[in-house]
């Protein structure tokens, strides 16, 4: 795939979650599907990888530039991985074991040192182990790790690629 060089993976990936942030807008102001704190993380790692790629994109850097703006938006793919992980785990819990729904995210961060809040938002809420939306039988949590993995092992490759090439 010589078509694909790293600053078009970059602009791609950069425009893969920008239309992942759009849809999931889409969802909560047509579809008036409201976000739980363990999304709003996910759409938060979203753009952190975005940010990152159309820097990189723009940047276009030399070899030790990609191979740290690989690394870098493979670390954020990994954080989450973590959070969409999580997710899945809550949403398959049996409902005796689902923990009792929380304050919201916003609340949370105002009111609660960082550290406090993070815990609360992965200990999860019956708001986050709700299933409300399905695309060909899997929940949108689950979707996110697809993406999340993807965008890992796409990084990895061009990270591969970018070291042959340093």
């Amino acid at each position: 795939m010589q078509w694909l060089t790293i600053r078009k993976w970059f602009f791609l990936l950069f425009a893969g979650c920008a239309g992942l942030l759009a849809y999931a807008m889409w969802v909560q102001e047509v579809d008036l599907l409201e976000p739980c704190p363990l999304c709003i993380l996910q759409r938060v790692v979203f753009m952190l990888i975005g940010g990152f790629a159309l820097i990189a994109a723009i940047h276009n850097p030399a070899a030790l530039g990609r191979l740290l703006y690989t690394l870098l938006i493979s670390l954020t793919a990994l954080a989450g991985i973590g959070i969409a992980g999580r997710h899945v785990w809550l949403q398959h819990l049996p409902a005796d074991k689902v923990p009792d729904c929380g304050p919201g995210l916003e609340y949370m961060l105002d009111v609660f040192p960082l550290a406090e809040a993070l815990g609360m938002i992965f200990k999860g809420s019956g708001s986050c182990a709700e299933v409300s939306w399905q695309f060909i039988g899997l929940t949108m949590p689950e979707w996110t790790l697809i993406a999340y993995l993807s965008i890992f092992l796409g990084s990895w490759w061009m990270w591969q690629r970018a070291r042959s090439t340093a």
